[in-house]
């Protein structure tokens, strides 16, 4: 049975990376994703494209990043195209103080075995929305610059998705890069804001970082258990990760690295893992005080809802899910992390 037809969107760090393997792995895992209230038996993981974008670190790492681990995953065949090297208006940023410089967690990754597909990622995200209406999922797990440049020459773009899910924002406004802010948008916020005035709640759902703060904290007990399966893709998953381990230990104060990429992923895999979610208007502030924080209007006055919200997800059911896709056995393997 074919999978859900995903094209994912990203600046390849090391959750972004082990999200991308929940993708690919989870049609051959058995994963099976239900995508609307009446269809129970689409199954998950048919990645079409990926394309990358610059935020966690730059463009020409991300797409190495996720060649990488495409190829890791058995699945060297995905395209990976190139996007933006920089936000809208703004000079780059980088999260590389979390992820490591390489984004990966330092741990020294050979090159992967292909180049970048031909084409730009907004050529490619405009192109396949129009040649499948309706039928692909829109994952973002970066700065919006790359959908965001595409909403410029297609103002419909997000009409042209099956569903739209981004991993961005923090609805409670706890940030992770500011007070109150949380990287993706905080890193390209004036592209935020062209995604949200195009968007609506029936559409597009956001996966903020207050649901990873809360529900995708892999404990050590957690990551015993992923090094425990004693996979390839275990291994990988666990020691890139080692930077973000040591960043959430001393800058969030969290019982374990979070996973704010994977988590959304899942939820778009799996959305009967949301537990709670709110439909709500939502803008994002542009100004140096408060950059990158939503800005969420719940008065009975506000303007009808843009995006869905969600605020919680099944924990037990997301680690489930993300020890099921590591268990699996690829061929072939990154040598070095077998």
């Amino acid at each position: 049975m074919p999978g859900l037809p995903l094209l994912i969107d990203t600046d390849t760090g090391s959750d972004d990376a082990v999200a991308l393997l929940l993708a690919v792995a989870a049609d051959a895992s058995g994963v099976r994703a239900p995508t609307t209230a009446g269809d129970r038996a689409t199954a998950a993981g048919d990645v079409r494209a990926v394309t990358t974008v610059a935020g966690n670190v730059p463009l020409a790492t991300a797409t190495r990043n996720a060649l990488i681990t495409l190829q890791l995953a058995g699945h060297a065949g995905v395209p990976v195209h190139p996007g933006c090297d920089r936000p809208l208006t703004r000079p780059p940023s980088t999260a590389q103080h979390v992820h490591g410089l390489d984004g990966m967690g330092d741990v020294g990754l050979p090159d992967p075995a292909r180049a970048p597909a031909d084409g730009h990622a907004v050529d490619v995200l405009l192109s396949l929305a129009r040649r499948h209406p309706g039928e692909l999922t829109l994952v973002t797990l970066g700065p919006l610059t790359n959908v965001a440049a595409a909403l410029l020459r297609d103002r419909e773009l997000l009409t042209r998705f099956r569903h739209v899910y981004c991993m961005a924002g923090a609805a409670d406004l706890c940030g992770n890069i500011s007070p109150t802010a949380e990287f993706n948008v905080w890193a390209d916020p004036e592209a935020a804001r062209v995604v949200l005035r195009a968007a609506t709640a029936d559409r597009v759902t956001w996966i903020g970082w207050d649901v990873s703060r809360r529900d995708a904290v892999m404990t050590p007990g957690d990551q015993r258990r992923l090094e425990e399966l004693g996979t390839p893709l275990a291994a990988f998953a666990h020691r890139i990760n080692r930077a973000v381990a040591d960043w959430a230990r001393d800058v969030t104060g969290l019982a374990g690295y979070d996973l704010p990429d994977p988590v959304a992923m899942a939820v778009a895999l799996r959305p009967e893992l949301v537990t709670e979610r709110e439909r709500a208007h939502v803008d994002v502030a542009l100004g140096d005080e408060t950059r990158g924080q939503l800005i969420i209007d719940r008065r009975r006055a506000a303007p009808p809802p843009n995006v869905t919200l969600v605020r919680r997800v099944d924990e037990q059911g997301f680690k489930r899910l993300l020890l099921d896709a590591c268990a699996r056995t690829p061929s072939p393997t990154i040598e070095g992390l077998s």
